[in-house]
């Protein structure tokens, strides 16, 4: 049986089967075993890690424990309440309309992002004002429909992920500052902080930064290094304003003090440090990479409630939840129908009801025809059981999106 036990329970000869630490960034660690020296459960401690997860049937167990169903039981019903509240943004333009838009954007950001580190690399003239430009062009598009770079965001391959991540974080950083109500300026500077936060990477050595196996803890060490450096690179480039270092010198902060560069606890973090992180960790851990396979939007949400209080902002964290719904674009899930969609928009009004595209009936095991169903839509009688798993299914949720 799998159970989640306290840190301070965990005692050689259990097996683990998950760390739980998978908020800690470029975690690479290897999860599963049987603990066979005290080292290790100091090991482990030192991480910041609070509840690791053990196989009581390949190794001891201990009465200080809680099931694995019986956590998940409650992240669900913690996030259904995090999600009483209606998503962020309305609609004020169709996705299909806005998607045309957003793909260019998507685009454009990847390249510029790329070119701004490369030259940054090479001392090169640096130029802010395109990365200024693509900030706001980034801005509009999710007031009009953030749909649209939500179902790009969820299209994305595990070999160009450092691009990747650094275009979704703004937009998720654009979403929640949106929703939190964030001046134009601060929200502005905000995405641009999102933008840049990995910048410091270009000065982590290659064979660290792409390697496919496990870090060493001292090339950690080295990695680790990359906040710092994003932080130093940013504060000397003219034309950054002081919210946009803050941002990218925060993103892997902790509450607890367990994160980096400075080690920061609680409110010494900024607001601004404490979204980042959410948005950061959130993105991380439902992208497939080299050495794990993502999490669905689902799994990610519960894991960021599960690790609020002790490294991620337990407010921020359910607001941020509010922001992308209950099943954020490109959750796949199952109606009462049988069939099999991928959520394609979230709904303002009720974020139980989005608009669902289904390419699958579970009852007869086959797929049907590819059709989008707006779920509150009067008269539509289906609605959702629960969010599933597409590699149940082996459903590559990315043919569905656009």
């Amino acid at each position: 049986m799998i159970k989640r036990v306290p840190i301070s329970a965990l005692k050689v000869g259990m097996y683990i089967t998950d760390l739980n630490n998978d908020w800690i960034p470029h975690n690479s660690q290897r999860k599963r075993g049987v603990i066979k020296k005290e080292e290790t459960v100091e090991k482990i401690r030192r991480m910041g890690v609070q509840f690791v997860y053990i196989d009581a049937s390949k190794g001891a167990d201990t009465q200080d424990s809680e099931t694995a169903s019986d956590v998940d039981h409650r992240n669900e019903s913690a996030l259904q309440r995090a999600g009483e509240q209606t998503p962020g943004l309305r609609p004020h333009v169709p996705l299909a309309e806005e998607i045309v838009v957003a793909q260019k954007i998507h685009s454009q950001a990847q390249g510029l992002v790329g070119d701004f580190m490369n030259n940054v690399k090479m001392s090169a003239a640096i130029d802010i004002t395109p990365i200024h430009q693509l900030a706001d062009e980034l801005q509009h598009s999710v007031f009009r429909n953030a749909n649209a770079l939500s179902c790009l965001g969820r299209i994305r391959e595990k070999d160009n992920y450092l691009l990747e991540h650094s275009v979704n974080l703004s937009v998720l950083m654009s979403l929640f500052g949106n929703h939190r109500g964030l001046s134009e300026d601060v929200l502005h500077q905000t995405i641009v902080g999102a933008l840049l936060h990995d910048l410091g990477k270009i000065l982590t050595p290659d064979e660290i930064l792409h390697k496919p196996g496990r870090l060493s803890p001292e090339e950690f060490e080295v990695m680790k290094l990359h906040a710092q450096h994003s932080r130093d690179i940013l504060a000397s480039t003219e034309g950054i304003g002081e919210l946009t270092v803050i941002t990218a010198a925060q993103h892997h902060e902790r509450l607890d003090g367990t994160g980096y560069p400075e080690g920061l606890k609680g409110e010494e973090i900024s607001e601004y440090g404490r979204m980042v992180a959410i948005t950061d960790v959130y993105d991380a851990i439902t992208a497939d990479r080299v050495y794990h396979k993502g999490m669905t939007p689902t799994q990610g949400l519960k894991k960021l409630l599960e690790w609020s209080g002790d490294h991620l902002d337990p407010v921020l964290v359910r607001q941020f939840i509010r922001c992308i719904g209950l099943y954020p674009v490109g959750s796949m899930v199952l109606l009462e129908s049988g069939r099999l969609g991928v959520v394609v928009e979230t709904n303002e009004a009720d974020q139980r009801l989005p608009a669902v595209r289904v390419m699958y009936h579970t009852k007869f095991r086959m797929p049907i025809t590819v059709a989008t169903i707006d779920l509150a839509k009067p008269g539509t009688q289906d609605r959702i059981l629960r969010a599933v798993d597409p590699e149940e299914y082996r459903i590559d949720v990315r043919k569905f999106l656009v």
